[in-house]
């Protein structure tokens, strides 16, 4: 496990990762708990020295990231050539599971509706917001109407009431 400490010394992998590991390639097979901490650590060595070797043959050819002709070239170097054959063709699978995942992750390839149908699927919807925002543009001006006319009604009852209640004061006036 990897201790808090920082020092590339504490990095090892995680101890499920080996566990499932063995598990799928020794199904019948108990492994010691010492022994899986051994396994453990070779992986962990052996990462170490690949990467190492990567990094120094990176550099040498003045990149800046390792690529995976670095890690085959180290593999060369350290005297792993009889894996290279292999981890070519983990490569290439890595590689295709990689391609498959970007190209399930399209959205658009997911639905299994052509592209043309889904743009008028877009243009019905937009016609219906349209519509929806015209008939509520109509709504609030039709109630800005009513709400004009009935000021203006009030305002005309009022000044009515007022003209009623001076001319009123004006008889009362003449009858005195």
């Amino acid at each position: 496990m990897a201790s808090s400490s920082g020092n590339d010394d504490d990095l090892t992998i995680p101890r499920a990762a080996i566990n499932k590991m063995i598990k799928e390639t020794l199904p019948n097979v108990r492994v010691a708990n010492d022994a899986r901490e051994l396994v453990v650590n070779c992986c962990t060595e052996f990462i170490h020295l690949i990467s190492s070797e990567a990094n120094e043959i990176c550099n040498k050819s003045d990149k800046k990231t390792i690529s995976p002709e670095h890690v085959i070239n180290a593999l060369e170097s350290l005297g792993f050539a009889s894996y290279i054959t292999e981890v070519k063709d983990v490569l290439q699978e890595c590689k295709t599971v990689a391609l498959k995942r970007r190209k399930a992750s399209s959205r658009l390839e997911n639905l299994g509706i052509p592209e043309e149908e889904l743009l008028r699927q877009q243009q019905e919807l937009f016609a219906k917001a349209r519509q929806q925002q015209a008939e509520l543009a109509q709504q609030e001006w039709l109630q800005m109407q009513q709400a004009a006319q009935q000021a203006q009604m009030a305002a005309a009852s009022a000044s009515v009431a007022q003209q009623a209640s001076s001319s009123q004061d004006e008889d009362d006036e003449d009858d005195m």
